[in-house]
């Protein structure tokens, strides 16, 4: 009876070192990160994590990371590879994929983030809104967004004023601003972030829109001469993870998860700021410039009367174009953002 006994509890103990080894057994995560080609915070922040996955979210899971721009997948498809499980994780281009989904656009509207703690008010405001129509429509959950940072507009013609764009080609990356640009005089022409250099230096486009750090690391400055900081938005993006992926964690994981992927995201909103800084300066060919290349574009001043206008058109361009848009493919989607963002910039 004695043996049966020791037998037994061997037998215990040696079952529950197999599925204490089961619940440890390392896992690799595919993930999806940002375009190399968009610089520094892909390339010293976003890879790096990724990188050390296990490390820094202190879990038995393995990160495969590649940059978007070599695996031949469309920065618009992030939602729709994410929906049918050929990922787990991706470095979500927001602007981008709100074809897919509209609702996406509501953390970022033309206008409505000017600055970094605007923006950073819109999305605490928002995201536990877009959190659960992600979850709804794409069966992927959001851990959490960051900012490229304002941006801006970059010519190959003089300009001392958005009313310059009159009759300009400018490059956009969604239809929201597709719209303001519009509003001013401009031809809108969407273009990927990777076209945009070389259709500048063709010229299938007088101007382009993007920030100041991705601009200087894809070398826009040498096929234009003059910047004008206007921050249009803010180039929000995030980190989805498909709930297929993320329920196969458990409770305490996920918590893991969830607090590594804050650290990272805060690191890069104080990163992004600045990196934004720096790279005006670089691109002017002025000091401080740490961090790029130096350019000798020509820095205009940004006219108090085109911040107005900007600001004027979340309400008149941004919100009605969005809204409409919104509304027919997630019923009450204008709604909900003016009692959560709208609430919180005073616009309703």
């Amino acid at each position: 009876m004695f043996r049966l006994t020791k037998t037994f509890a061997a037998l215990s103990l040696a079952v529950g070192l197999t599925m204490a080894a089961s619940a440890q057994e390392r896992i690799t995560f595919k993930v999806v990160g940002q375009p190399a080609a968009t610089g520094l915070i892909q390339k010293n922040k976003e890879k790096p994590f990724f990188d050390n996955f296990a490390k820094n979210t202190g879990l038995p899971i393995d990160a495969e990371y590649k940059s978007i721009d070599t695996l031949g997948i469309k920065d618009t498809e992030q939602l729709r590879v994410l929906k049918a499980g050929l990922f787990d994780i991706v470095s979500l281009r927001v602007s981008q994929n709100s074809r897919d989904e509209p609702t996406l656009l509501g953390m970022d509207l033309v206008g409505a983030s000017p600055d970094y703690p605007t923006a950073r008010k819109v999305y605490d405001a928002y995201l536990e809104t877009l959190d659960t129509r992600l979850q709804k429509s794409f069966q992927v959950k959001l851990l959490g967004v960051w900012p490229f940072g304002p941006q801006i507009l970059f010519c190959k013609k003089p300009i001392t004023k958005l009313g310059d764009l009159a009759g300009m080609k400018v490059r956009v990356y969604d239809q929201n601003l597709s719209k303001f640009i519009e509003s001013v005089g401009g031809t809108p022409v969407p273009l990927s972030f990777t076209e945009v250099h070389q259709s500048l230096s063709l010229g299938v486009v007088d101007c382009a829109i993007s920030g100041p750090s991705s601009a200087n690391s894809s070398n826009w400055p040498e096929v234009t001469t003059h910047q004008y900081p206007i921050g249009f938005q803010m180039a929000l993006n995030g980190y989805a993870i498909s709930l297929k992926s993320w329920n196969k964690l458990t409770p305490d994981q996920k918590t893991k998860m969830q607090t590594a992927f804050k650290t990272l995201t805060d690191d890069i909103w104080t990163y992004s700021q600045e990196l934004t800084q720096d790279a005006l300066n670089c691109n002017a060919g002025k000091d401080p410039c740490t961090t790029g290349k130096k350019f000798n574009l020509v820095n205009v001043p940004v006219k108090p009367e085109d911040i107005a206008t900007l600001r004027k058109a979340v309400s008149t361009v941004s919100l009605p174009t969005w809204g409409e848009i919104c509304d027919k493919s997630n019923p009450g989607c204008s709604d909900a953002w003016k009692k959560t963002v709208g609430k919180v910039i005073g616009v309703q």
